[in-house]
């Protein structure tokens, strides 16, 4: 249960004060019923967008909520840094949610494909923790052709790249083309797809994640949309 004005104002419909005044103004609706007092407490659990309404449109998700997103070209995954955002592809009221939505790890500018979001904390840090050992794939386009000794390297678990001391874990090349390849890593060190063809003499020119552990992009999923993801694609996640 919880209190309908404080659900609200976290959602990020407004203030207290706000929303006290929506109710007011009978634009807050459950089962069919106009709510009357924003103190009420009513039940909250994943149906709710079909039973609460808000001047005639289903209420926002509720925590915890994870989306999927095709994330586009040219913008960034993270509220400080410079620039048009993944946040505002989203409506603008779910920049004032609580808890905060974050995208779990994230794709530089320059790079599309799929991303999460989320509030929910827990799930954040077992998708992110070395200890889940999840493999993500990238889609990468080469300035140059590979030269046929990449996959072994890249397999080895020697590689060291430049201002680092520790090998990367093994990753799995799959050449698609002469200057293009498939590339699956387990971690997320700082620009590492790109700083791993950049250590073996090549410069990516695209690149494009498309699967997160069981989890694939799907091919109707248009770059800057999203949606809700499943419980049971959570779960595929990890699989």
């Amino acid at each position: 249960m919880a209190r309908l004005d404080r659900l609200l104002a976290n959602l990020g419909y407004g203030s207290r004060r706000e929303v006290t005044a929506l109710v007011a103004g009978g634009r807050v609706v459950l089962d069919g019923a106009t709510l009357k007092d924003a103190g009420a407490k009513i039940p909250v659990a994943a149906d709710l967008p079909r039973r609460l309404t808000i001047a005639g449109q289903p209420v926002d998700p509720p925590a915890p909520l994870t989306l999927l997103m095709h994330k586009p070209l040219g913008v960034v995954c993270s509220h400080r840094e410079a620039g048009r955002s993944v946040y505002e592809l989203l409506p603008a009221r779910w920049r004032a949610r609580i808890p905060a939505l974050s995208s779990i790890g994230r794709l530089d500018k320059e790079t599309s494909g799929l991303l999460l979001i989320t509030d929910d904390g827990p799930f954040l840090h077992r998708v992110i923790s070395p200890r889940s050992n999840i493999a993500k794939r990238y889609q990468a386009t080469l300035d140059r052709s590979l030269e046929g000794h990449e996959a072994e390297l890249f397999a080895a678990g020697t590689l060291v790249l430049e201002g680092e001391k520790d090998p990367l874990a093994p990753a799995i090349l799959e050449p698609t083309g002469p200057r293009t390849a498939n590339l699956t890593i387990t971690e997320g060190r700082y620009h590492q797809v790109r700083r791993m063809f950049a250590a073996v003499g090549n410069h990516v020119t695209a690149l494009h994640r498309d699967r997160i552990g069981g989890l694939s992009l799907p091919a109707d999923l248009e770059p800057g949309a999203w949606r809700v993801l499943s419980t049971d694609e959570q779960a595929a996640i990890f699989t």
